[in-house]
């Protein structure tokens, strides 16, 4: 009898082995094809609501002019002239003129002596803007247009470019609604207007229904949202194709326990799975490394460096986690963590000395969160601080998406916080890719310091680097500075702080006061040149 249970047991055992994996192999196949579709979906519906805010700025901007300078004599030569320029500046608007009633009285590309009637609005909305999506003109004959009206003047878009995105699928449906009243202003494809109720109060949405894999981003801008919709037989291709990979796998786990203890033990020490673990258990520290007045010798600042150290082990270099980190979503967790520490650790520091501030490293992925300057003046404000006493330190890496970067460090800038482009030189920033950021600093890259006197290639690019921050009216920091021919090199050459161990090694903030008061009393202690 024992012997038929334990047989039993292990048939169920084994049964539930093999089915449980390959049932979870499935299920992870959908999930991560459906997340891949919708992460393809999500791409297609931000680039269309980018060409759609382009679009509406530059409506926008050229019905602004000409009411500005054209609202009482609409028809005049000069307005036309304007409607000419703003029409040849325009990369979206087809033509721009005049409208009364229901007829273009003058335009960019006409002069209508009796009048070109486009026929009734379709819709007007609470602010004025009166939309007709199908108007012909006769110059154009078999083509539609959409027309968006405004204070006696109207824009004629094509109604492909707003969703003349690159796509590698077929059938899938794309466009661009007004969200209040709703309306879809352009589409390819049939789109459901019930697809926008997903949206609620979130900025994107993806989900699926009726058939596809959809996406609907809003514009935090203008009225309007863009949609993306993929037939879902391609997110069954791809959940297919996944299975393949994952179902052999999930059976093999399921015949060989071993092999699953293995995997998990594996996966457990997986450096993103340790990273997260590590945030956990408050394993993160911060380090203070002292940014220097190379004229003076004052302490004026410092940088805030993570770091890591497991119980019984060695600290792990930022070198190893960072890039794991950035990888798997964890840095911005990261940069939080960091915030925290220094606020708690140097808070009290920082408000009693104005004038000093810490550097905190920015990824790429704290610019793609949506709430970065948020982040920065809750951290600020829990300690009731200025937002000079925080900079912002980015990585040319980090300033790659200018479109994304540099309208939060313009907000950022006007918000008090000064910004450095961090590790200079490392990267391919141009001079008038600089000039186009809200920059306060720039910090010269430690490989390039560490060649000042050695008559390497690159001890040649340190001079070029103090050249353009000067041109561009930037003060600069040098990275990696150990010995006295390295910071006379720099100082002669006008560059105006630096740090590196020479002035002191990244230590803990106690350390680092006490370290900063010793080195006070040694400045006011040296004799003063006559």
């Amino acid at each position: 009898m024992k012997k038929v249970l334990v047989i039993a047991l292990t048939a169920v055992a084994v049964t539930a082995a093999i089915v449980a994996p390959v049932s979870l192999a499935i299920h992870e196949a959908g999930r991560q094809g459906f997340h891949g579709e919708a992460a393809q979906a999500l791409w297609y519906a931000r680039d269309v609501l980018h060409r759609t805010s382009k679009t509406a700025q530059q409506v926008e901007e050229g019905i602004g002019a000409l009411v500005l300078a054209h609202g009482a004599a609409p028809c005049t030569p000069q307005s036309i002239d304007q409607m000419r320029e703003i029409d040849l500046r325009s990369s979206y608007v087809q033509a721009i003129g005049h409208v009364a009633g229901d007829a273009f009285e003058c335009s960019s590309v006409s002069n209508y002596d009796e009048g070109f009637n486009i026929g009734p609005a379709e819709l007007e909305t609470a602010g004025g803007l009166k939309v007709r999506r199908n108007v012909t003109f006769p110059i154009a004959p078999g083509h539609e247009y959409l027309v968006l009206e405004l204070k006696g003047f109207a824009a004629v878009l094509h109604k492909d470019l707003p969703i003349d995105t690159s796509m590698t699928q077929r059938g899938v449906v794309l466009a661009v609604s007004l969200l209040a009243p709703r309306m879809v202003l352009v589409s390819h494809g049939g789109v459901h207007t019930r697809w926008l109720d997903q949206l609620g109060r979130q900025g994107e949405a993806t989900f699926v229904d009726g058939g596809y894999t959809v996406a609907v981003v809003r514009s935090r801008r203008f009225n309007t949202a863009a949609l993306a919709a993929i037939p879902a037989s391609y997110q069954a291709a791809r959940s297919r194709e996944i299975a393949w990979r994952l179902v052999p796998a999930g059976a093999g786990m399921g015949l060989v326990l071993a092999f699953v203890i293995v995997m998990l033990a594996r996966r457990q020490l997986a450096l993103p799975a340790a990273i997260r673990a590590g945030l956990r258990r408050h394993q993160f520290h911060v380090a203070y490394q002292p940014i220097v007045d190379l004229g003076t010798g004052k302490w004026v600042g410092a940088e805030a460096l993570v770091r890591w150290r497991r119980p019984g082990g060695p600290v792990i270099s930022p070198d190893e986690f960072i890039p794991a980190a950035e990888q798997s979503g964890l840095i911005v967790r990261i940069t939080d963590r960091v915030l925290e520490l220094v606020m708690n650790e140097a808070g009290a520091f920082l408000a009693s000395h104005p004038h000093f501030h810490i550097g905190v490293n920015l990824s790429s992925a704290d610019f793609h969160t949506g709430d970065l300057i948020e982040r920065l003046q809750a951290a600020t404000g829990r300690a009731s601080l200025p937002p000079g006493s925080l900079m912002a330190e980015v990585t040319e890496r980090g300033l790659l998406d200018k479109d994304v970067a540099g309208p939060i460090l313009s907000a950022l800038r006007g918000q008090g916080f000064p910004i450095a482009i961090d590790d200079f030189g490392t990267g391919y920033s141009s001079l008038s890719y600089l000039e186009s950021l809200p920059l306060n600093y720039l910090k010269i890259d430690r490989s390039f310091t560490e060649a000042i006197g050695t008559g390497a290639a690159t001890s040649q690019v340190v001079p070029h680097i103090i050249r353009m921050a000067t041109d561009l009216g930037l003060q600069m920091i040098a990275e990696g500075v150990e010995n006295s021919v390295q910071r006379d090199f720099l100082l002669e050459r006008g560059v105006q702080f630096a740090q590196g161990w020479l002035f002191g090694k990244p230590m803990p903030f106690p350390e680092f006061v006490a370290m900063m008061d010793e080195q006070a009393a040694a400045v006011r202690a040296a004799p003063t040149p006559s």
